[in-house]
């Protein structure tokens, strides 16, 4: 017995997917993430995630699991057991802080700290790749629109720092 037909109602059928820009941001979020996860786990045994954290870790831009979860948008459960995961690779360890008991940072070991310092090449080699072709004009309009798609959710983070740096380069 053939398969039924299925036609998808008109609020569906009519939706331009390929022109939305929110499938397309998502898209090419979601193919950068990929293609520096192939890298990452060819050469360092991590996904890209966890390199990414280990990067803001050293950056000192999320010295805490709740900065962590605030800058990636998941849940603390997720970013515990990614931070657990990390742990238990001998990578990052918590610290107990002097002033506030309450308080737990994140610090990389040698180890970790040797991973961190390899993201940037990986993050621009594969960004070098999807903007192939592109000018540097049309890499600079880019980034300034998606700062102000940032700016207009009212997430402000790191938008005025990165603006006046790396203005020639496309990552």
């Amino acid at each position: 017995m053939p398969a039924p037909s299925y036609t998808p109602p008109p609020e569906i059928a009519d939706y331009q997917l390929g022109e939305s820009v929110g499938y397309l941001i998502a898209r090419v979020k979601s193919t950068m993430s990929n293609m520096v996860t192939q890298r990452t786990m060819a050469e360092l045994g991590i996904t890209s995630q966890q390199g990414s954290i280990l990067f803001m870790v050293a950056s000192g831009k999320c010295l805490l699991a709740a900065e962590l979860a605030r800058e990636y948008g998941i849940d603390a459960s997720a970013v515990t057991r990614l931070i657990d995961r990390l742990e238990k690779r001998g990578l990052l360890t918590r610290v107990r802080s002097s002033e506030d008991r309450r308080v737990v940072r994140l610090a990389l070991t040698d180890e970790g700290l040797s991973i961190a310092r390899r993201m940037p090449a990986i993050f621009n080699s594969v960004i070098d790749n999807l903007l192939g072709g592109f000018t540097p004009e049309e890499v600079g309009f880019l980034k300034s629109m998606l700062r102000r798609v940032l700016i207009n959710t009212g997430d402000l983070t790191g938008v005025a720092r990165d603006t006046t740096t790396n203005l020639d380069s496309k990552s």
